[in-house]
């Protein structure tokens, strides 16, 4: 996973400059305060995916429609309590199966179109009813996980739909009806993925097709060109240079909230930490996200505001049982998690602040269980467990992402490095397969294609399904396993209305997930993110909600 959202999230609502800039977030300096200058550049550690947030999983890519797109709610800055986004107030019948949403007024799509119910509508109507390729989980991930299937499913293994209809009950009243009380609701109605673009967008949006070939997935020219897209924000997209990895906004004049405060917004693409760093420091960038953990020390003596944000992500080694048939051995998959010392790869890797995992969830998260199954650092244990499969010659590949850092992997080779050793001293023969992030790292291990893999998750909202039910609610290539007690102990908590009774069943939920042990949670750690000396640098108590990464 990829996403780095959450405003739900006390971890991740972060972050600073832009947002302060973005949403008009009140600090102490005066607005006037911000050197004359009107463009504010930041650098991100990877290409964004799309300019359509709906096709994307990725934290590099929703940092960026952020600030052109917004969802029906939103989370208060700085905490984890839904608030509202496009709909001011909202409400769901006892069941949780019918949502009412009472939509702001007065609010324009960067295309002059209005938003209102219908918009809503057109938007989850349009999502629903995507064929071919756009069906692939690769491209919808999110609509799939948090509404199910689609009208015609063209998979006959695809999940069944839990969305039902939307209905405008007037120009400001969206009813959105699903067949099945979920986990994932409301908070999925605060997703990126699910942002409201302008209808007369979408009828373009639908002239063209996602296609693949193989893993490969070739996403529609319009995702990829500024020009088309329409969203509701305080900036609209202007420019997407691939060439120099900049993306370009500017502040839309007919924002409904409070105007942009800087004209421009530029997004570059620095993909290792040093040269972000250099940049910062010699002038080049107003900020950057994924400090280096040796870094924040020295930029804070610099005078730079560099703060780390509360710990609300996972970071895994993936075993995709369909690309190796001895990752369905149950003693293979124990093995390799014996052979990963995570304490030493926290200790080496992470920022203060970071820990060890044990399970698919940080302790930050309500549902985490102090009583999973444990598998502590052990090489003569691991290769016990080889011999015992029948597997002490074991040759697997292993995949791992380049040109990025992410806020659960700084520094992705490294990390990959320390576990092909580990992996090797238990004497098992691995073949890296270094893979550019996007799209052909994300693509491949959703695909399956990858038998160990390097990935991780920032929380979308702050509920524990969020987390194991992202991996492990139902059949998935990424993981491509089936276990029928695995599945129903997610159902059994998803379907849960009482949060009490949820959150105890999550706990159980993780039990049984470590019991099966479908890969190697390894670590949780704090990210850092780094700003320039005034006029940019904001109060902490003033920390936007729009800026994460």
């Amino acid at each position: 996973m990829r996403i780095f959202r959450s405003g739900a999230i006390r971890a991740i609502t972060a972050t600073v400059a832009v947002g302060l800039i973005a949403t008009g977030c009140s600090s102490e300096r005066d607005d006037s305060d911000a050197g004359g200058k009107d463009t504010f550049v930041f650098a991100g550690a990877g290409d964004p995916k799309s300019l359509d947030p709906s096709l994307a999983t990725d934290g590099e890519t929703f940092r960026v429609t952020r600030q052109a797109f917004e969802a029906l709610l939103e989370h208060e800055p700085g905490g984890s309590e839904l608030v509202g986004g496009l709909a001011e107030k909202w409400e769901s019948n006892p069941e949780g199966t019918v949502w009412t949403f009472n939509l702001r007024k007065n609010v324009e799509f960067h295309d002059g179109e209005a938003f209102n119910a219908a918009a809503v509508c057109a938007n989850y109507d349009y999502w629903f009813n995507w064929k071919g390729t756009y069906q692939s989980s690769a491209v919808s991930y999110y609509w799939q996980t948090i509404m199910g299937g689609f009208a015609k499913n063209e998979d006959a293994e695809a999940p069944k739909p839990n969305y039902k209809s939307c209905t405008a009950k007037d120009d400001n009243t969206a009813v959105i009806e699903v067949n099945e009380p979920s986990a994932n609701l409301p908070g999925g109605f605060s997703l990126q993925a699910l942002a409201i673009h302008s209808p007369k967008a979408l009828k373009e949006y639908a002239k063209q097709n996602a296609t693949a070939k193989g893993d490969a997935i070739t996403y529609p020219k319009y995702s990829q060109e500024a020009g088309t897209v329409a969203g509701t924000g305080p900036y609209k997209i202007k420019k997407w240079n691939k060439g120099n990895k900049e993306v370009s906004l500017e502040a839309f004049d007919g924002y409904w909230g409070d105007k942009a405060k800087v004209k421009n917004l530029v997004f570059r693409t620095i993909s290792t930490e040093e040269t972000r760093r250099q940049a910062l420091q010699a002038g080049d960038i107003d900020g950057y996200d994924l400090v280096a953990p040796a870094d924040v020390t020295t930029l804070e003596k610099e005078g730079y505001e560099v703060p780390t944000r509360d710990v609300f992500n996972i970071f895994y080694m993936g075993m995709s049982q369909g690309a190796n048939p001895a990752l369905k051995k149950p003693e293979v998959r124990q093995a390799i998690t014996h052979a990963i010392d995570r304490e030493n790869l926290v200790k080496t890797q992470l920022p203060a602040g970071g820990k060890a995992a044990t399970q698919f969830m940080p302790d930050t998260v309500a549902g985490y269980s102090d009583k999973v199954k444990t598998y502590p650092f052990d090489t003569a244990k691991a290769k016990d467990l080889l011999k015992q499969a029948g597997e002490e010659k074991l040759s697997i590949d292993f995949c791992y992402p380049t040109e990025v850092t992410r806020p659960y992997m700084p520094a992705p080779q490294d990390m990959f490095e320390l576990m092909k050793a580990d992996l090797e001293k238990a004497g098992i023969t691995v073949k890296p397969k270094a893979m550019k992030w996007a799209p052909d790292y994300l693509d491949a291990t959703d695909a399956g294609s990858c038998a160990l893999h390097l990935l991780g998750w920032t929380g979308d909202f702050n509920d524990g399904f969020n987390f194991i039910g992202t991996w492990f609610a139902k059949p998935g290539k990424q993981f491509g396993f089936k276990d029928k007690k695995v599945f129903e102990a997610m159902e059994e908590a998803s379907a849960e209305v009482d949060h009490s009774k949820r959150v105890k069943l999550y706990e159980h939920a993780n039990e049984v997930v470590m019991d099966f042990l479908p890969g190697v949670p390894v670590s949780s750690s704090p990210p850092a993110i780094a700003f320039a000396k005034s006029p940019w640098t904001p109060t902490r108590r003033s920390w936007p909600k729009r800026w994460t990464g």
